[in-house]
């Protein structure tokens, strides 16, 4: 210790706030300085951005931290930054406005200063090198006592301080007029409940639909990652707004049908079929072959035919499973009363493979 000189200064995260004149206590630090991650795109022309993505950490951050400070590169710059953000559902809305500073060439006699840029704004020019990036989410008010429901036609996009999970069918852009190709509330939660998820679970959607189950289960595994794939364009395009809506930026859709892809997906802890296209018996035993230890696969039937395959596949691979049936009913005006109105039942197969028990009791994990 004697021979070591401790020389004390401030970081350059520090100095950039102190150009700002903002306080940096509470900043959560990212890096893209890297190769080259390409622009960030979540439309029917470019597969969704997936955690290998050079821009992946900061935006996940940006989703979780309402102050992020970030280092640049040529290629990852701050221009690209605000881009990415855009595409992954962040902007001015309602709820919370969002401002980008850069503080370019910090120390040198050219240095420069461009605090608070509308993403918008941002995105549109070029900035000098090297440069520091901070991203602030401004609440512009307590939307903590909002009401709890988002449709479509009416909010653009949900806050951060809505509920993790169980929303209102209505909440989702889904087909129309064909209404009721969306899992409907009540199913949607228990299927999450028996997912067994974790903070930082992988999950596969497949037969994503409007992506009700993934978008809920990726806010649930907001540490891990859903992969989803849709075969229908139509619904897939429902699914793209929804994830916008929702900035589910670890959430993955590919438009295709399954199984086709699935192997270039990473081994999953859970599972969701919502559709097979025909070829149930092929995924089951896909899936199951998959799953991590512990993992579980969770299936919504609506017809016998489908509830008899899948359970017979899954006793001739020797997997575990139950069957739960489930009938909701809603309340209904009627006059000046209520009656309630069945919906059309549901059942629910989750299994895990054979072989391939639970993770033991007082595991640890992230949450």
């Amino acid at each position: 210790a004697d021979v070591i000189e401790v020389m004390p200064a401030p970081s350059t995260i520090q100095l950039a706030f102190a150009r700002l004149k903002k306080p940096w206590q509470d900043v959560r630090i990212s890096s893209c300085h890297g190769p080259d991650a390409g622009e960030w795109r979540a439309d029917e022309s470019t597969p969704a951005p997936t955690p290998a993505h050079g821009l992946y950490k900061l935006v996940r951050a940006v989703a979780s931290h309402p102050l992020v400070a970030t280092f640049t590169s040529p290629h990852n710059s701050p221009d690209r930054i605000a881009r990415a953000l855009l595409a992954a559902g962040y902007g001015d809305d309602a709820h919370e406005s969002i401002r980008l500073s850069v503080v370019a060439r910090l120390c040198h006699a050219d240095e420069t200063v461009c605090a608070d840029l509308s993403l918008a704004d941002a995105a549109s020019r070029r900035f000098p090198d090297p440069n520091i990036v901070i991203i602030e989410r401004i609440a512009r008010a307590d939307v903590r006592h909002a009401p709890t429901r988002y449709p479509p036609d009416l909010v653009s996009s949900i806050p951060h301080t809505a509920p993790v999970f169980g929303f209102d069918d209505l909440d989702y852009v889904q087909r129309t007029p064909e209404k009721g190709l969306i899992t409907k509330l009540e199913a949607r939660a228990v299927s999450l409940a028996r997912l067994g998820l974790r903070a930082d679970s992988i999950v596969w959607d497949i037969g994503a639909g409007s992506g009700s189950v993934g978008l809920e289960a990726s806010r649930i595994a907001h540490l891990g990652h859903v992969w989803a794939i849709e075969k229908n364009s139509g619904d897939a395009a429902n699914a793209r707004a929804n994830a916008r809506r929702m900035r589910a930026s670890n959430y993955s859709l590919f438009e295709g049908k399954a199984p086709a892809g699935l192997d270039a997906w990473p081994a999953p802890d859970a599972v969701f079929i919502g559709g097979s296209g025909g070829e149930l018996g092929e995924l089951i035993t896909r899936v199951l072959a998959r799953l991590k230890p512990g993992g579980r696969l969770v299936m919504n039937f609506v017809t016998l035919e489908n509830l008899a395959l899948a359970t017979q596949t899954l006793q001739q691979l020797g997997a575990t499973w139950d069957v739960t049936m489930l009938s909701a009913a809603r309340s209904q005006p009627i006059l000046n009363m209520h009656r309630l109105a069945a919906q059309n039942p549901v059942w629910i197969v989750c299994a895990q493979a054979a072989g391939r028990p639970s993770a033991p009791t007082g595991a640890e994990t992230d949450e």
